[in-house]
């Protein structure tokens, strides 16, 4: 399989810690271990770098908007010290109950990321941590793989996911799943899957 042109990343439970409290502050974001070197290693590989996230504490009321914005400078602080750039961030503000066409598992947010790259669904590939990032890759036509670092029930959402896409690629976090796009190593009949 040749390289992508594109990643693109979940953010809570790929690149930083997860709470189903939801990250509100930018004292709660903590990357998880490897997943800023993952992300400098693609953009040294000539990657292009997205985040597609739900960010329903927005709509729900949860934290405002500068902490929103607080908690992203944060982010993209330590990716660049990391040395890695994020090339475009697609977030979802608002609720489940909101009826928007951006939240996952609908497809807005892979949408607007390619267009922003100026990327073919074919180009590119969405890693995330929940089925909905799974179903919303589907859906745009994004090939996906899925990552074990976030909070929810690690097999559940393998099983969920595996009915999706039966030849999905997972692995225990980012720093492996991204060595494993840039080794080339990225299986088609499943052979990477975690127990």
């Amino acid at each position: 399989m040749s390289l992508p042109k594109a990643v693109l990343l979940d953010r809570d439970g790929v690149i930083n810690f997860d709470s189903p409290d939801y990250i509100l502050t930018p004292e709660q974001w903590h990357p998880i271990p490897g997943s800023l070197e993952a992300i400098a290693k693609l953009h040294k590989a000539g990657i292009s770098i997205a985040i597609c996230s739900n960010q329903s504490g927005l709509g729900r009321g949860m934290m405002n908007e500068e902490l929103f914005h607080a908690i992203h400078a944060k982010m993209l602080l330590a990716i660049e010290e990391a040395g890695g750039m994020l090339t475009h961030a697609a977030y979802c503000p608002h609720n489940p109950d909101d009826q928007c066409s951006c939240r996952k598992p609908l497809p807005g947010l892979v949408f607007e990321a390619l267009k922003a790259l100026n990327i073919k669904a074919e180009h590119a590939i969405m890693i995330g941590d929940s089925t909905r990032d799974i179903e919303a890759a589907h859906a745009a036509g994004v090939d996906s793989v899925l990552v074990q670092s976030g909070y929810g029930n690690a097999q559940a959402i393998l099983q969920r996911s595996l009915v999706i896409n039966p030849e999905i690629n997972v692995y225990p976090d980012l720093a492996v799943a991204v060595d494993s796009i840039l080794s080339h190593n990225l299986s088609t009949t499943g052979e990477n899957r975690c127990s």
